[in-house]
């Protein structure tokens, strides 16, 4: 089983500095790595709340994984103020964070550095195609924040788009006993996902890029979107499309 791990740091506020103290970690070590494993329990396509979770269980889930991140943002900064790069980076994480969550499926949204990304329960088919209506959304919102940079006189900015779905263990891990904590999703469809993102938008390759458990689960509509292609790194059939949403197409032409 994979752990998802960012592509940048995540840094947390210290409010309370306590002193480390080797003997209450030992203990914290021992109540961890003595937990049953009976704790870890079997939820299938329900995903649990946030407050259900402890330092000493867990919940497997199947569920759908976007994400979606700026394509060459190491190099986005070169010859851009930094405070005209804060606007770019503000613009993009704050409508992505607001479509993204703007789905009823949507269980969690994350920021790492220059990438969103969402968590989705999806136990029907009509799900998954809500969440690819997601995608094709941010794709369709990245072309309204690009007219607007070029108003401006700024960059513009490029992007990449994956989805995959699967299952994962979904667990609390941070410091007990204080509030420096998070969600932590272990598995491969987390994973996949967030190399989708990073393949496309890149090359020859379209903004979207899906996995065939993905593909396999649209409406025949949204299938006729994409097409195939097989993917040597990962050694699987892969699909992508530069997707748009046409209502926000227009909008953005007449406005």
């Amino acid at each position: 089983m994979a752990i998802f791990q960012f592509k940048g740091e995540r840094y947390m506020e210290v409010k309370n500095h306590i002193v480390y103290n080797i003997e209450k970690s030992a203990e914290r070590i021992q109540e961890i790595l003595d937990s049953n494993n009976a704790n870890y329990e079997e939820k299938d396509n329900n995903i649990p709340s946030r407050e259900s979770l402890t330092y000493t269980n867990g919940y497997y889930v199947n569920l759908t994984a976007l994400f979606i991140d700026i394509v060459g943002s190491s190099d986005l900064g070169e010859g851009t103020k930094r405070p005209v790069l804060a606007k770019i980076y503000r613009s993009f994480i704050s409508e992505c964070i607001a479509i993204i969550s703007s789905c009823t499926k949507c269980k969690e949204v994350n920021i790492n550095g220059d990438c969103v990304w969402g968590v989705f329960e999806t136990p029907l088919q009509i799900d998954v195609n809500m969440v690819f209506s997601i995608a094709y959304k941010l794709n369709s919102y990245i072309r309204l924040l690009n007219t607007k940079l070029l108003k401006k006189g700024y960059q513009t900015i490029k992007v990449g788009i994956g989805l995959d779905y699967g299952r994962a263990l979904m667990i609390k891990a941070g410091y007990k006993g204080s509030t420096i904590n998070d969600v932590v999703w272990m598995g491969d469809v987390v994973n996949n996902a967030c190399h989708f993102a990073n393949k496309a938008g890149r090359g020859n390759m379209d903004t979207i890029v899906v996995s065939s458990s993905i593909y396999t689960n649209l409406n025949n509509h949204n299938k006729s979107l994409l097409h195939k292609y097989f993917d040597w790194e990962q050694y699987c059939d892969l699909y992508q499309g530069d997707v748009v949403d046409s209502d926000m197409e227009e909008w953005t032409n007449n406005n």
